[in-house]
């Protein structure tokens, strides 16, 4: 019998609006894919799921019914590896190691992060939307492989932005 279980999930937050061609091919072979809130636009999420089903989490700039539709937290479990995702992880409410979970997924700093605390890997994928400050835009893949957890941060290509040019 063939294992149908999702094993290497695309990581994405903070896209604001924007779903950067860049990101879109970083994402591309994902068995699934998590947004960790800040999506800005239904129409991201509904870009994404043609390349993978969609598991997302409301930010605090996400405003709306299509919002509203969307959990504060969610869980997925990825074959026997269990993924808390909530938007910004100081309002993690739960001890993840006790209640059994191996990786949390968060956004919100727009920083690339990934930590092991406790056995449980802390992921950010950063922004994937419009650059704030210098900080890279990137997003994050997660292989699982039975019990075991890979994390990779994937800073994306894309154009420094513009300064504006002063004026005589």
């Amino acid at each position: 019998m063939k294992d149908l279980t999702p094993r290497v999930v695309g990581l994405i937050s903070d896209t604001h609006g924007l779903l950067r061609g860049e990101a879109v091919e970083a994402l591309r072979g994902s068995d699934l894919i998590v947004h960790a809130g800040d999506v800005g636009d239904p129409a991201i999420l509904a870009e994404l799921r043609r390349l993978a089903p969609v598991r997302a989490v409301r930010g605090n700039n996400d405003r709306g019914a299509w919002a509203a539709a969307l959990p504060e937290t969610d869980r997925v479990r990825i074959g026997a590896i269990e993924v808390l995702v909530l938007h910004d992880l100081s309002e993690l409410a739960i001890d993840p190691a006790a209640s059994g979970c191996r990786v949390v997924v968060a956004g919100h700093s727009h920083r690339p992060a990934h930590a092991v605390r406790d056995g449980v890997h802390f992921v950010n994928p950063g922004s994937a939307g419009p650059r704030r400050f210098r900080l890279p835009v990137s997003v994050a893949r997660l292989s699982v492989d039975g019990d075991r957890v890979a994390v990779e941060l994937v800073e994306l290509a894309v154009a420094a932005p513009a300064r504006a040019g002063r004026r005589a």
